[in-house]
């Protein structure tokens, strides 16, 4: 990971993560193929490679990129197996509608250049309640 990127924060969410599993550090690190003193720099706020932290991810019961995510002031995307060799993610949708909108905005600017800024934003706003209706977006953010 980058110097930017806040490892003590992943280390503080990490370890709150790993004791409300109940996982003991060194059976969690067996289990998942790294050494017990990797996962413990990982809990130190120290840097470790970074095919460890999907690894980590995995084990938390996190998506695979959630320790990045963190380090770099995000959430972690927690998911559960759901038999049948599939599994659920848990996406935040806090801020989604917001998302929405500025994407509509920032691609209709790029291909749709003549449209006024009311129309940009009757189109997104019309955009997220359908994505609404389909059940993709919360009712209120």
């Amino acid at each position: 990971m980058d110097r930017d990127r806040d490892l003590d924060r992943l280390a503080r969410v990490a370890t709150q993560r790993r004791l409300e599993l109940g996982l003991a550090r060194n059976k969690a690190a067996a289990e998942i193929g790294i050494s017990k003193d990797t996962w413990k720099r990982l809990e130190r706020g120290e840097p470790i490679r970074e095919i460890n932290y999907g690894k980590i991810d995995g084990a938390l019961g996190w998506a695979v990129g959630s320790c990045v995510a963190i380090a770099e002031g995000g959430e972690p995307i927690p998911v559960e197996a759901n038999g049948n060799d599939t599994v659920i993610a848990h996406v935040p949708v806090e801020g989604l509608r917001s998302e929405v909108q500025d994407a509509v905005a920032v691609a209709a600017v790029v291909t749709t250049p003549d449209l006024t800024a009311r129309e940009i934003k009757a189109l997104s706003d019309q955009i997220v309640e359908e994505l609404r209706k389909r059940g993709i977006l919360p009712g209120a953010d």
